[in-house]
């Protein structure tokens, strides 16, 4: 089974910090990167950019609007793909992320969602 990890952060507590603190706390994370890699079950490991568009059809038209759009003051920072057996192995992988590993993550509110995926297959 595939679970989509999303790692969060508030923007306004990484900004309050000195570049040289968030390029030394983000130094941290490689080791912890490693070990991450080496359960040999992250498909997809990526950071995004703080860009959003966000895409709706109503009225019959698709309007595009700039984001986030989300009720919180947390931003999706990065995703990443796993596959575990069931919820509980999925837990123990997306542990070995930095977002919950580094201790200074505390600071800048890091944490990470985890969902099952569905596939939708279509009808042939």
């Amino acid at each position: 089974m595939q679970f989509l990890c999303m790692g969060y952060f508030v923007p306004e507590k990484m900004d309050a910090r000195p570049k040289e603190e968030i390029e030394g706390v983000m130094s941290e994370c490689g080791p912890h990167l490693q070990e991450f890699y080496k359960t040999g079950q992250v498909i997809l490991d990526a950071g995004l950019d703080l860009e959003t568009k966000s895409l709706r059809r109503a009225n019959g038209k698709v309007t595009v609007t700039d984001g986030p759009f989300i009720e919180t003051k947390e931003l999706i920072g990065s995703v990443f793909l796993i596959e575990a057996e069931n919820m509980d192995e999925a837990i123990r992988i997306a542990s070995l992320h930095p977002t919950t590993q580094v201790a200074a993550g505390e600071n800048f509110g890091w944490g990470i969602e985890i969902r099952p995926i569905h596939y939708f297959k279509l009808n042939e």
